[in-house]
């Protein structure tokens, strides 16, 4: 027995001596300073999901503006200072986003890589996408959204709200229900058009519940996924994603009707740009869904907690909204809910766009990600540069900058107001050690890795916000009830979601 446990511990020290001597990198001149964590391959990766923000001001003021740490197998660069992202942001000669997007993408939802060098398309399709979500296209999916929100808000069951009693709920709850099924139906149309027909309209709303449950046990899963676990280690989550992708072949969205310009793109594109199967397109359309939901689902939900715990910012909202509603000659009728805001007239309301803005800026926490094409030089605002070898990534964490009190002032504090200016319109101007920042708010990405959908998600909560405003008396359960905290396991991944819910009721304002 004790030469058997002998045999095991040098069996062990040896392993360990060799992953010390080949399992860990060293530090090359000209280098950032790096720290390879204690554990094999998963380096710091448990000290950084702990407390992402926590980790990287630690490292940053024993490092420096720049340090290396390894993170399941990887070696990422953090870049601290907001006056150097520039120097990541511009660099396309030498960084690649689309590496570890397109990776990240075909581990998620399964589908083909979109990436054109690996064979599978022609060309770079999120490129062609952009035309269906930003520009000219947007009127029409605005006004689309604010048909829907009504129809779910006032008339169908989703809520049943009245004016003579209150109805409680969950805010996040409250959110997800009325965002998810608008937006689904916005981008993916109606399976039996705008037939008036009572069972037709329950397999309509069923179907839509039914995405909604697929899509939350798939979401529920999503870190796990980026983070390199096989979805077949999820069975729920798996049948989910399939579940979903079902809903989407070919052959059931060209039934539907009102699909938006988006979709039918993005199914003309595939068919005439890529050798991906059925299959496969399907899952292209899953991942869409996932976009266009996983944060503004969140975002409305912090948009709307923030503002109903904000007496301050519920009357400016509200003093706003009426206003609005007041020069486009709109009457607020909840048994007629036919409100139309066009993009111009949401473009009016800084108030709102305040209120959202600080909501996302204390609950984002999407990654800004680069991979090196090559071995090179990185220059620094501060005049230092350093080698970056080839297949590194180099990472931006916009909470850094979101919570600086150096740019924002008691950065941890909800201001419905921040991004006002003295005039009651956007303020764009924020400085730190009186400098001037190019970057100060960075929730969608940065460069050619912002979100494409990020205009049309700010129009659906400005929407949401606009709706909820008008036709409902809201308050919390409990006024002094504490902010949620940030559910760190999404951290990298966008606008982070509550560790639990808040309640909240609700009812039809009685004075319309």
């Amino acid at each position: 027995m004790i030469s058997i446990a002998l045999i095991w511990a040098i069996v062990v020290g040896f392993c360990c001596l060799l992953w010390l001597a080949v399992g860990i990198r060293h530090r090359q001149p000209g280098e950032p300073a790096i720290e390879n964590g204690f554990i094999p391959y998963l380096g710091c990766a448990l000290q950084f999901g702990a407390n992402p923000l926590q980790f990287l001001r630690s490292r940053q003021k024993k490092y420096g503006h720049i340090f290396t740490c390894k993170i399941a197998g990887q070696y990422i660069h953090f870049l601290c200072d907001p006056f150097s992202y520039h120097s990541v942001i511009r660099q396309g000669r030498h960084l690649d986003w689309r590496k570890f997007h397109f990776a990240t993408s075909v581990k998620a939802f399964g589908h083909d890589s979109f990436d054109p060098r690996h064979g599978h398309t022609t060309e770079n399709l999120h490129q062609t996408f952009l035309k269906t979500l930003q520009g000219e296209a947007l009127p029409s999916l605005i006004e689309t959204m604010m048909g829907h929100l009504q129809d779910v808000m006032l008339r169908s069951d989703t809520l049943s709200p009245s004016k003579d009693h209150w109805e409680v709920d969950g805010i996040f709850a409250f959110c997800y229900k009325v965002m998810f099924e608008s937006g689904y139906l916005t981008l993916f149309g109606k399976e039996l058009g705008e037939d008036k027909c009572q069972a037709r309209q329950a397999a309509q709303k069923a179907l839509v519940l039914n995405a909604l449950e697929n899509f939350k046990e798939f979401d529920k899963i999503f870190p796990a996924l980026v983070a390199g676990l096989p979805i077949h280690v999820f069975k729920s989550a798996y049948s989910a994603r399939e579940n979903l992708a079902k809903t989407m072949h070919a052959e059931n969205l060209s039934k539907r009707e009102n699909v938006s310009d988006l979709i039918s793109m993005r199914m003309i594109l595939n068919d005439s740009l890529s050798t991906f199967n059925d299959v496969s397109k399907a899952r292209t359309h899953v991942a869409l869904l996932w976009a266009s939901q996983a944060n503004t689902l969140p975002a409305t939900f912090w948009s709307l907690f923030y503002m109903i715990r904000s007496p301050d910012a519920m009357k400016a909202a509200r003093k706003e909204v009426q206003k609005v509603l007041e020069n486009s000659g709109l009457t607020v009728d909840p048994s007629d809910p036919t409100l139309n805001l066009t993009r111009e007239q949401l473009d009016h309301t800084p108030v709102l766009d305040s209120i959202i803005k600080e909501a996302m800026r204390l609950s984002s926490a999407s990654m800004n990600v680069r991979v090196a094409k090559e071995d090179f030089l990185l220059h620094l605002d501060n005049q230092e540069a350093y080698h970056i070898r080839k297949d590194d990534v180099i990472a931006l964490y916009p909470p850094m900058l979101h919570y600086d009190p150096e740019i924002y002032e008691d950065p941890y504090e909800y201001k419905f107001d921040r991004f006002l200016d003295e005039k009651g319109q956007e303020k764009t101007t924020f400085y730190r050690s009186t400098r001037r920042l190019r970057y100060f708010y960075m929730p969608f990405g940065s460069g050619v890795t912002k979100c494409p959908g990020r205009f049309f998600a700010v129009y659906e909560i400005k929407q949401f916000l606009t709706l909820v405003l008008s036709y409902f008396d809201m308050e919390l359960l409990d006024p002094a009830i504490k902010v949620p905290p940030l559910d760190q396991s999404r951290a990298g991944l966008g606008i982070l979601q509550p560790t639990y819910d808040v309640d909240f009721r609700y009812k039809l304002k009685s004075n319309n």
